[in-house]
């Protein structure tokens, strides 16, 4: 039987991860978070005391940092030289970090090299910001979830506030902003919609609402995957 494979792309904030996770227990499908990759990397960067922005550093140790994924059950670690750092991920500084990595080409062919022999291994759901036209421009379906940013940042402050930081929603939507732009304007595999992406977006939909939407279309794309 053919693997299947899902594409969702979107901007930071826009509910990505947890829809593919939802998406993938109820298809029974893997899922993989590429933003996750980005994130340890980063973590594993600020740890050693390395500037995430500073190329030069980022550039002269990335062959020091072996990057696995694992899965145990639907849960997804992410480990660097054999570490899990799945629980260093979320917080504002790593999220800004990873930003900054992300830019980088060699970054970004190590982990889409990884990315893509995973998805050659079974059917998978993959979220990120360039699955659909960098790492997957062949995914049988690809989705591109957005909302506003104001949207966005309430969510990014909410999940911010539960974890014990405590930055105002004002600084958030400003980092926000300054992803997108980041994001949206590297030189390599830039965050953008896929010509052949369903855009969905989520500012005045529940959850649910988008999940539906989601296998209201894979549905109808004939993947068969639909309970």
């Amino acid at each position: 039987m053919k693997n299947i494979t899902i594409a969702i792309d979107g901007p930071s904030g826009a509910g990505k991860s947890t829809s593919a996770s939802a998406l993938a227990e109820r298809l029974q499908l893997a899922h993989l978070d590429t933003g996750a990759m980005y994130r340890a990397l980063a973590a594993a960067l600020l740890q050693d005391g390395l500037d995430p922005s500073d190329p030069d550093q980022v550039l002269a140790h990335l062959n020091h940092y072996d990057l696995s994924v694992d899965f145990e059950g639907a849960d997804q670690h992410t480990l660097v030289n054999g570490i899990d750092r799945s629980a260093d991920l979320y917080t504002s500084q790593v999220s800004r970090a990873a930003s900054d990595v992300s830019r980088y080409s060699q970054v970004r062919a190590y982990l889409v090299a990884i990315q893509r022999k995973l998805a050659e291994s079974q059917s998978f759901i993959l979220d990120g910001r360039d699955i659909g036209t960098v790492v997957l421009p062949d995914a049988d379906i690809k989705f591109f979830l957005t909302a506003s940013p104001e949207t966005r940042a309430r969510r990014r402050w909410s999940e911010l506030q539960a974890r014990g930081e405590r930055l105002g929603l004002e600084e958030v939507l400003a980092d926000i902003e300054a992803r997108d732009y980041q994001d949206s304007h590297r030189a390599d595999s830039p965050l953008k919609c896929a010509d052949d992406a369903h855009v969905i977006d989520s500012s005045e939909l529940s959850f649910d609402q988008v999940l539906d939407q989601m296998l209201t279309l894979i549905q109808a794309a004939g993947l068969e995957l639909v309970p």
